[in-house]
């Protein structure tokens, strides 16, 4: 690499540090990979719970088509693989949190309270299981959905599933006129 493009490298990289917002600093707490993580997690959590409270109650039963989740679904969705991903990588889940446990939560997202507390206590249960692990932990070797991988590939599955999930939640609330509330701040 050139020294000139280097320094372009420099100078957009400390750009974009400059103007991204604290959501996406990393968890000063938890090093590594581990903190980068945990700050892209709890971005999506922000926004999703922004999201979720943003949406009147009687949203939470609209879905774009039959078959599809509903509003309170998707939000219950990721509550339920909040608890998921960290069993992967062997971390005991709450009672009551086993598979069968997890599918039928996300049945119950139609009452928004529930629903709100449900991804509350989900986001601090996964946010916990991420600390506890240490950077050797990330290296360890897990099966899940049907291949080999590591620690590491379920935490970066687990972020892309919570944002996945968030960019559905945006389309159904700007589908029914709802704003997301963050992007209002702009107007």
């Amino acid at each position: 690499m050139t020294s000139r493009r280097a320094l372009a490298l420099l100078v957009l990289s400390c750009a974009v540090l400059a103007v991204a917002p604290a959501a996406y600093a990393a968890d000063t707490m938890t090093p590594g990979l581990r903190g980068d993580i945990l700050a892209s997690l709890h971005d999506a959590e922000s926004k999703l719970t922004q999201l979720a409270e943003a949406t009147p109650a009687a949203k939470y039963t609209w879905r774009p088509g039959e078959g599809v989740r509903s509003t309170g679904e998707v939000f219950m969705h990721v509550a339920g693989a909040n608890y998921l991903f960290p069993s992967i990588w062997g971390a005991k889940m709450p009672n009551g949190m086993d598979m069968k446990g997890m599918q039928a939560m996300e049945k119950t997202g139609s009452d928004k309270d529930k629903t709100m507390a449900a991804m509350k206590e989900s986001f601090a249960f996964i946010s916990d299981q991420i600390k506890n692990l240490s950077d050797s932990d990330l290296d360890k070797p897990v099966e899940f959905f049907g291949r080999k991988g590591t620690v590491r590939s379920v935490l970066i599955i687990a972020v892309s599933h919570a944002h996945e999930h968030l960019g559905q939640s945006i389309a159904y609330a700007r589908s029914n006129g709802i704003v997301p509330p963050w992007s209002k701040k702009g107007d």
